[in-house]
């Protein structure tokens, strides 16, 4: 069997992530990948080995993972890192010091804090501006920017960058765009189509689905990017280990199925809620009332399984978060059990109170990861959740 690549365009989404990047066992001829849990390699002889010769250089399961993934991006080279955060850090050393970067303001807060209280001490520095406008993102571009990162939708206001607008701006002004594509995954949106020059994800998320590892992906078509990242990942080591690559490519095979009821659910919640006078907003850009719905249904395909409500104080956040029995209250997002958190003081905790308000997320915020559930239980356990919140207005 000859592995389908990222070229092999014919085929489908779902075919893709079913068979892409894999081969059956040449031993026994499993039709899963095997768990290559080797820390070297015999070599043949000096200066002769079988294209493997140290795990932190390359492992045949991780190959896997970042071929497979790749190809559902439509990309031509993957490498994968041990956590989100360690993919998006190879990214930011593409950069040297003295260089700029142009971000999205409402970036996950892991990402503001690796840029704003790690990076920017070794030379780099960042404008946060909301990218919602491309004309905004542009005005922050000076003589040193180099690099122009963004989110979409973003973590967790939901809001949206015009990929289009953005990539033709980048592409002008010779910036190396940067879509973190967590949210959407491959299935609703493909960030090179609208010129992005990397894509990434934490696969922790969405492509593993099962919140049982923890990883993170970069994916680019142009070969030098390709030669410079597989350089950061074999030097610095942040590599995933061979069972958490498993873990992450079992969970891409079921990937198309589970991102369409990840949306269908949502869309249900979201549609509930937003008739619902307990709640201030909701924040999901399938909604009609979204201010950029006409953008989501141009570049995408789907709308995912994020959204956020306004609840109007952290008192009443506290009550929902505090109350719902499936949506657990935890950390993370994307797996198929439902989940419930609180911005302001988990994910986006170490972003300063008053940039977080000046943007809008506020100590109310209340962020849902919808899982795969029966969408009439998830309705039912919000109901009862927010029973003792009474009507606004």
């Amino acid at each position: 069997m000859t592995r389908i690549t990222d070229r092999d365009l014919p085929f489908g989404l779902a075919t893709r992530a079913v068979h892409a990047g894999q081969e059956p066992d040449p031993l026994a001829g499993a039709v899963t990948q095997p768990i290559f849990q080797t820390s070297t390699y015999v070599q043949d002889g000096l200066g002769r080995n079988k294209g493997y010769d140290y795990a932190r250089t390359v492992n045949p399961t991780r190959q896997a993972l970042e071929r497979n993934v790749a190809a559902l991006e439509n990309g031509a080279h993957g490498f994968a890192f041990a956590s989100g955060m360690a993919a998006i850090h190879a990214v930011l050393t593409l950069l040297s010091a003295g260089d700029h970067v142009v971000c999205g303001e409402n970036v996950y807060g892991g990402t503001h804090r690796l840029m704003d209280r790690v990076l920017s001490r070794l030379g780099l520095t960042f404008s946060f501006v909301d990218t919602r406008e491309a004309d905004t993102a542009t005005r922050a571009v000076g003589p040193q920017t180099r690099m122009l990162f963004v989110e979409t939708p973003t973590n967790p206001l939901m809001r949206l960058a015009d990929l289009a607008a953005l990539g033709a701006m980048a592409a002008d002004r010779g910036l190396l765009f940067v879509v973190d594509n967590t949210f959407a995954t491959p299935v609703f949106q493909r960030p090179f189509d609208f010129g992005a020059d990397v894509v990434l994800h934490s696969t922790t998320k969405y492509l593993n689905g099962h919140s049982d590892m923890v990883g993170g992906i970069v994916v680019v078509r142009r070969d030098d990017l390709a030669e410079r990242l597989a350089f950061i990942q074999k030097s610095v080591g942040a590599v995933p280990g061979p069972f958490d690559c498993w873990l992450a490519l079992r969970g891409t095979k079921t990937l198309p199925l589970r991102m369409r009821r990840h949306d269908e659910n949502a869309r249900r919640i979201a549609e509930w809620l937003a008739h619902d006078r307990r709640v201030q907003a909701v924040h999901y850009p399938g909604l009609p009332s979204h201010p950029q719905h006409e953008l989501a249904c141009r570049q995408m395909r789907g709308f995912g399984g994020m959204l956020a409500i306004e609840t109007g104080s952290l008192e009443r956040a506290r009550r929902v978060v505090e109350r719902t029995r499936l949506f657990a209250l935890a950390e993370s997002l994307g797996g198929v059990e439902s989940l419930i958190g609180h911005p302001a003081s988990m994910t986006h905790a170490t972003v300063p109170p008053a940039m977080r308000e000046a943007m809008g997320l506020t100590d109310g915020l209340v962020r849902l990861s919808v899982g795969i559930e029966d969408p009439e239980d998830l309705i039912a356990d919000l109901d009862q959740a927010l029973t003792r919140l009474g009507a606004h207005g």
